[in-house]
Order: C-alpha cells, then structure tokens, then sequence
C-alpha cells in the first residue's frame, strides 16, 4: 500500500498524505469496444470522400451539373454538421448505445438508397439522409470513449485511435472507391455500410457499456428547431458565397442563419438543462482546439478533393491507381494519429499540434510547384503526406482536448461540438477550395477556348476540367492540355490560400494552448 501515500518530509513525526485514486486501467473487453466504435467511426469518414474519384464515372452516368456535383459530394458533411449538437445531447439522455444502434439501423438503408440511385436528385436526397443518421452515430462513438477508459492516458490514446480512424476513413474513401469502380458500378461502394452495421448490432450490446447523463431534463423542442434554423441557412449561404460570390440570396442566407444564432444562443444561456452548454466556450483550450480543428479541416478537405482529380484528370491515372496513390498519405496521418498522444505525454500538446501544422504548411507550399505530368505525381503524394501528418496531430490531440475539457454528462455534447467543426470544415473545405480552384480554372481558359467550338462543348470545357475530360475525344488538339493547366492553376491558388491559412494556426496553437499540461499530468485541460 506504500504506493498510494506521499512522504511529505522525512522529519520525526513526518506527515503522509494519501494519493488520489488510480484510475482504473482498460482490460480487453474495453479495447475490444474500442475497436467495434472503429467500425462506423471509419465508415462515416469513407462517405465524406468515397466519391471523390468515383465523380468521373458519376458524372457520366446521372450527368449533374457543376452545383449538383458539389452538392452530392458535400450535402452528407453539411447535413452530418446541422444536426450534430441535436443528436449529440440527445444520446446523453436516451442512452448512447442505444442512439448509436438506431442511427447505424438508418445508415445502412440510406446506404442501400444512394447505391441504387437512379437520378442525381435522388443521391442527394440520400447523402442528406446518410447525413442525418451519420450525426446519430458520431457523437455516440467518441462519447462512448469517455466511459470505456478512465484512466487520462489510455482516454487519451483512445481519443486518438477515435480520429485516426476517422480520419484513416477519410483517406481510404478514394482507395476503396478506386477499387470498387475496377469491378463495379460507382454506387457500390455505398453498401459496404450494410455488414459493418450488420456487425455492429450484433456486438454493441455485448462490448458496450450503456450510459444516459443522470437528471437530464427532456430536449428542448425549440432549440433543435433553433439550432437547425442557424446552421443550415448559414451552410447554404457560405456553399453559394464560394461558389457565385456576394449575391443576393446567399448574403441573406447567412444573415438570417446568424440572427437564428443568436437567439439559440440566448436561449441557451437561459435554459437549466441547455441543448449546448455555453459555459463550455468559457474554457480556452475547448475553444481554441475548435478553431484549429474547423480551419484545418478546410485546408485538408478542399486539397484532398483537388488532389484526387489530380491524380486521375492530370496525371491520367485509373481510379484503383490513383486511389493506391493515396496509400502513403494515410498511412502519414495513421503514424500521426496515434503517435501525437504519446509524444504529448512528454512534450505539451499545443507545441505538438503547431510542429504537426508546421508540416503541412510546408506540404502545401510544395503543392504550388505542381506540373502537369506524371512526374510530378511523386511531389504531390509526398506534399499531401505532410499535409496529412498535420490532420492527424489536430484530429487526435484536439478531440481529445475538446472532450475532455467537459464534464462526463455533458461529454456527448463537447463530442457533437469537436465533429460539428471538423465535418463543417471538411465540407467547407470542399466548398471554398473547390469554389476557388473552379473560379481560375474558368477565368484561365476564357483565353484559350476557340470561337468556332460547339455550345455545348464550349460549356464543359468552361465548367471544370472533369467535365472537360467526358467530351476529350471530341476537342480540339491541346485544347485538353490547357485544361489541365487551368486545372493547375486553380490548385495552386488553393494551395496558397491553405498554406497562409494554416501557417496562422501554428502560431494560435503555439501561444494559446502553450498553458495545456502534458497528457497524464494533473490539471491536463487547464
């Protein structure tokens, strides 16, 4: 028993004072739970990018214009992003396994929907759906993590584990695409979801433990309705501000979302039992950890789209090669994902989470060197490596503050918060940066489009390079070539924006989480 008392001196009479508890340690059954939360938690991070090389195909297929490819590819993340603090506060009062399975039951038949869609109308109706139930799973995963691990430094490492197969997910989608579009139709890879929820029904109520928040009141009605009247005006109003620039409609979007904030916010602050518990923001490694989260998720979500059309419109490779391509970048955010915790056990996490971000500036200052050859195939999967070493530091490091800045009956709430910013960001990555590459593309090939070409080969040809690449056989010689450059163009434009726009978040990290402790130390979120 000597090792839970402090000699305090070695004087005669010397005092001793009793240490605290240890925490107990996770055995199997937890690690076991761990890795069943992995499951969906790396199915939701496949949907966020499963399409992203599979748009070519799509595009063939269901023909959608320039908008609604942006809306199939993105209306899954703003959906996921709306009703995430509804789902999130809802599974600490019914029970978050009990959500969990609910949402996975809804995820599989909307899967099955989005993989037989006949209409581009209809797949975006389903990726709305799969974002729906995608908020009911992804709170409950990581929420789940705070009652399976007690102990700071194993909660810690699960936290890690947690982003790093999110994020593993959101790598894979264009491998997983790749491959599936080698042997099958672009929908079916949307049915991968229907075993692993198959899996996850059969084992949660074996691995899981149950856990429902002790006295929470019932929701409050009016601020669910609040809280989507804010979010997804907002969304709109930014996905259109990107895209058509300061019009009407989308200003005025963005202004009635705000004005719905407000008032959420107000009410909020004067409810006993909040949707979103405000006092949260009081702590500033919670509200900082967001901000790095949101804005790191816009430079790698956009880059991550750009660099999968990369690989397959430039660079000319199949889908399963260009997927394979993304091979090293994961396998860069994995090592990142699950190392950042160790090494914060001994260096202060805001230091690590700026040297992570470090990396990526300088991967996406690499990104504007890019040609358009294959040679140059090499610079980018070696720059997107980079990039992805920072998504993994910032996944896992800052969850883990996000989470553990909240007491555990409001964990299922901070949990909605930290994957509301990074679903956000990754959707508005795909938004603003893909908005913006389009924008120079369009300007750069006003300059080189013949007079004498056809309307509707003129009109591909000025949208985007995928839709370009539909008609290639049919265009004029080189005039696919200067496509691809007006594609580079673009891509570097957005490589800028992402390198300045990380580059400040290295030193937000550096100077305002400098005061978080190391993990495992006592007054580790302080």
């Amino acid at each position: 028993m000597t090792d839970q008392y402090d000699i305090q001196s070695s004087r005669p009479g010397a005092r001793f004072r009793a240490k605290p508890a240890l925490p107990a340690r996770a055995g199997a059954r937890q690690w076991l739970g761990l890795a069943l939360l992995a499951l969906p938690t790396i199915l939701l991070g496949l949907d966020l990018t499963l399409l992203h090389l599979a748009l070519p195909a799509l595009a063939a297929d269901l023909q959608p214009t320039s908008t609604e490819a942006l809306w199939i590819m993105d209306a899954y993340g703003f959906m996921i992003a709306g009703f995430l603090i509804t789902m999130g506060t809802l599974g600490d009062r019914i029970g978050r396994r009990k959500l969990l399975m609910i949402g996975a039951t809804a995820f599989a038949v909307a899967s099955v929907v989005a993989a037989f869609s006949t209409s581009t109308t209809m797949l975006i109706a389903a990726r709305a759906a799969l974002g729906i139930a995608g908020a009911t799973l992804m709170p409950s995963t990581l929420a789940l993590i705070s009652n399976l691990f007690a102990d700071p430094r194993q909660r810690a490492l699960g936290f890690g584990v947690w982003a790093t197969m999110f994020a593993l997910g959101m790598a894979m989608g264009p491998i997983v695409g790749g491959a599936l579009l080698e042997h099958f139709w672009w929908g079916a890879a949307f049915l991968l979801a229907v075993p692993i929820v198959a899996l996850l029904l059969l084992l949660a109520p074996l691995l899981l433990p149950e856990y429902r928040a002790p006295n929470a009141g019932r929701i409050d009605l009016s601020s669910v309705a609040l809280s989507l009247a804010a979010m997804l005006p907002v969304i709109y109003g930014i996905k259109q501000l990107a895209k058509y620039g300061f019009t009407l409609d989308a200003s005025a979007a963005v202004a009635i979302g705000a004005c719905f904030a407000v008032l959420f916010v107000r009410r909020q602050r004067g409810l006993s039992d909040p949707l979103l518990d405000m006092s949260l923001f009081a702590n500033r490694a919670f509200s900082v950890a967001l901000i790095v989260l949101l804005f790191g998720l816009i430079a790698v979500g956009g880059t991550m789209l750009l660099v999968t059309q990369y690989l397959q419109l430039v660079a000319g490779f199949s889908p399963l090669v260009a997927g394979l391509w993304m091979g090293p970048p994961a396998l860069a955010m994995v090592v990142a994902g699950i190392g950042a915790p160790l090494v914060a056990r001994r260096v202060r996490p805001g230091f690590v989470v700026a040297g992570g971000l470090g990396l990526s500036v300088v991967g996406y200052l690499m990104l504007t060197q890019l040609g358009n050859d294959r040679a140059a195939v090499t610079m980018v999967v070696a720059s997107f490596s980079l990039a992805y070493l920072g998504l993994g530091t910032i996944a896992a490091l800052g969850t883990g503050l996000v989470v553990g800045s909240a007491p555990p009956e409001k964990a299922g709430s901070a949990s909605a918060m930290s994957e509301t910013v990074q679903d956000l960001g990754v959707s508005l990555g795909i938004a603003v940066l893909g908005s913006l590459a389009t924008a120079v593309y369009r300007r750069t090939m006003l300059q080189h489009v013949p007079d004498n070409l056809a309307d509707n080969a003129r009109e591909a040809v000025s949208d985007s390079l995928w839709a370009a690449s539909t008609i290639a056989a049919d265009l004029p010689p080189g005039l696919i070539e200067e496509a691809q450059i007006a594609f580079i163009a673009g891509f570097t434009a957005a490589a800028v924006f992402s390198a300045i726009s990380v580059a400040v978040l290295v030193v937000l990290a550096a100077v305002a989480l400098r005061q978080v402790r190391r993990i495992g130390q006592t007054g580790e979120q302080s």
